[in-house]
């Protein structure tokens, strides 16, 4: 049982196990077939207000990480993370991210959160 965290521009490795595409938006210039993603649980991102928050500079990625984790506590969030703690129980998962810098966005305080 893992978890990682990859950018999705990068090719699908036989270890990746469970495909998690962790953002709200398609990336760009990416086809769908060339992913491999198996889940994409839009509810499980940051609101589009956060994401826009944190992308504008006006906060730390430590309250990035806060408020983030709050969303996380709401209903549909909460049962959408039970459900990937469950993939993880069962096998690999790597969470899929097009973020430049995924060891400071949104994937890696999930990565994080399925690890504990």
């Amino acid at each position: 049982m893992s978890v990682r965290v990859r950018r999705i521009y990068e090719p699908p490795e036989p270890d990746d196990g469970l495909r998690v595409l962790v953002d709200r938006l398609w990336p760009r210039g990416l086809a769908k077939d060339a992913a491999h993603v198996d889940e994409w649980p839009k509810g499980l991102t940051p609101s589009s207000e956060l994401r826009s928050w944190y992308h504008a500079g006006e906060g730390s990625y430590e309250e990035f990480r806060r408020r983030y984790e709050a969303e996380l506590d709401a209903p549909e969030a909460a049962e959408l993370l039970d459900g990937l703690r469950e993939s993880v129980r069962a096998g690999s998962v790597t969470l899929l991210t097009a973020s430049k810098n995924p060891d400071r966005s949104h994937a890696s305080v999930l990565a994080e959160l399925l690890k504990g």
